[in-house]
Order: C-alpha cells, then sequence, then structure tokens
C-alpha cells in the first residue's frame, strides 16, 4: 500500500505543472518566473499577419499591432495564483494614443484582467469575460503625471492578489479596483491600437513573483 500511494504520489506531481509546483516552493518575494528575452527559443509566441507581429529581436520581445482598433497579446505558458507580475516597455514607433501593458488570470483567449497604458499618458485595469471587454474601477482610461510620455520607456507592474487588482507605473501605484471573476491563471503582455495602427512598442525583462 505505501509503495502504491509513493507511487500515485510521484505520478501527481510529474502530472502537475512546474509553475505550480514552484509556487508551493517559492518564498514570498522570489521570481515564479523570469524572461529577459535574450533567448528567441524560450517560448512566446512568434507570429505575423496582416493585423500585427509578435516575437524577438535584439534582445526583447517586440509587438507591432498594424489594424486600427486590434489588440495582440502573448502569455508565458505557465499557471499561477497571486502573482506581481513586471515588465519594462518601451514605444518604438506609432501613435502616441496606443495601449499596452500586463496580463494576468488568463484562462484562454476571451478571460483575461489586464493592466494597461498609452504612451499620451492614460491607464486602465480591465478584463476581457467571455470575449467582453470591460474596465474596472472607471468608466474610461485616466491620466497619470507617473507614465513617462513618448518613447518611454516605463517599469510596468501589475499585482493580482486574491480579489485585489492594481497597477503601478514607475513604482507608482496609479490604479486598485477589485473583481473575483478569476482566480489564477496565466501572465502575459499586451498591445493594442486604437483609432491608428502602426503600434510598435517592445517589452524585456519580464518577471512574475510570488507576493
Amino acid at each position: 500500500m505505501k509503495i502504491i500511494r509513493s507511487l500515485l504520489l510521484v505520478l501527481f506531481l510529474t502530472a502537475c505543472q512546474s509553475a505550480w509546483i514552484a509556487e508551493l516552493v517559492t518564498q514570498p518575494g522570489q521570481a515564479l518566473y523570469h524572461d529577459n528575452f535574450s533567448v528567441p527559443s524560450s517560448g512566446w509566441l512568434q507570429t505575423v499577419s496582416a493585423n500585427g507581429s509578435l516575437g524577438y529581436i535584439d534582445g526583447v520581445y517586440r509587438m507591432v499591432v498594424q489594424s486600427a482598433g486590434y489588440d495582440l497579446w502573448a502569455v508565458s505558458g505557465q499557471t499561477y495564483g497571486d502573482v506581481q507580475i513586471e515588465a519594462d516597455a518601451t514605444r518604438l514607433a506609432g501613435p502616441v494614443s496606443n495601449r499596452f501593458g500586463l496580463i494576468c488570470r488568463y484562462q484562454d483567449m476571451v478571460n483575461f484582467y489586464f493592466f494597461i497604458i498609452s504612451s499620451d499618458g492614460y491607464y486602465a485595469i480591465g478584463k476581457i469575460k467571455n470575449g467582453a471587454v470591460s474596465l474596472l474601477g472607471q468608466e474610461m482610461m485616466a491620466y497619470s503625471a507617473a507614465i513617462v510620455q513618448g518613447s518611454g520607456p516605463n517599469h510596468l507592474r501589475f499585482d493580482c492578489i486574491g480579489n485585489t487588482l492594481t497597477g503601478t507605473i514607475n513604482d507608482q501605484a496609479i490604479a486598485s479596483t477589485s473583481d473575483a471573476d478569476f482566480s489564477d491563471g496565466d501572465a502575459g503582455l499586451i498591445a493594442g491600437a486604437f483609432d491608428e495602427g502602426a503600434v510598435d512598442v517592445t517589452f524585456d525583462n519580464f518577471v512574475v513573483i510570488k507576493p
């Protein structure tokens, strides 16, 4: 019986995702996952279409959104519970009226939370649930002087802890709200265009920290 139980335990642990095991052994404040995008084979989506492109370039992860009113995103391929997500973001080209930021609790393409900023100084926390987009705690994107406008760069942080979602820019918390729809999921990056396409942004030093 002990042998059978031990075998079942081994099989169970082997079947678990590595991120789940990492959460059990990682201390608060330590990284569950990190990527500086210096290795193009680290697993992030690389694709090109008429709407835009995603991929590694010169040690960063680049998102180009060609179509107006369109979003592109990519995730790390892991599953996490409570997280603190951070990354550095820089606008390379395109309109300053854009949107880009971080994703947490990604269930699938139509269910996740996001924290976004724009290169003209605005921010929002929101979610996509069953494909419907809504902002949380605000009716529209709000202005913050903490955001470095133009080409940046900006250091983004998105805390998803319990039902509380907090967005921080350049070490200044600028938004906090609550929602209970998603309790875990993947973490990632997002970029999008409003009325004008050709949004071109890069991300670096992506890290998921256990809070």
